[in-house]
């Protein structure tokens, strides 16, 4: 897969990520609305970047979560997504 440029808001939910954290915990802390945060979370799910996980953080759901109800997942980066951001570290 080809690097993916990624976005100010999509940098900032993957540096968020670095530990599993819930939908909730994206909303207050990076500030962003909840559709800026779904679209991302979506687009970032969709290139490998982050992997989602049910409500207790225990189980790593396949790619087959519910995007219509995204809140009630969790999310964390996964090691590709780490190296994406990685290159934006100054």
């Amino acid at each position: 897969m080809s690097k993916e440029k990624l976005t100010p808001s999509e940098r900032a939910i993957l540096r968020e990520l670095i530990f599993a954290e819930s939908f909730s915990h994206l909303l207050s802390e990076t500030g962003f609305t909840f559709g800026t945060i779904r679209d991302d979370l979506i687009k970032l799910i969709n290139h490998g970047y982050v992997e989602v996980f049910d409500q207790d953080f225990t189980t790593s759901v396949s790619p087959f979560y519910d995007s219509d109800n995204i809140d009630q997942f969790c999310f964390k980066a996964t090691k590709t997504g780490l190296k994406n951001i990685q290159n934006y570290a100054i």
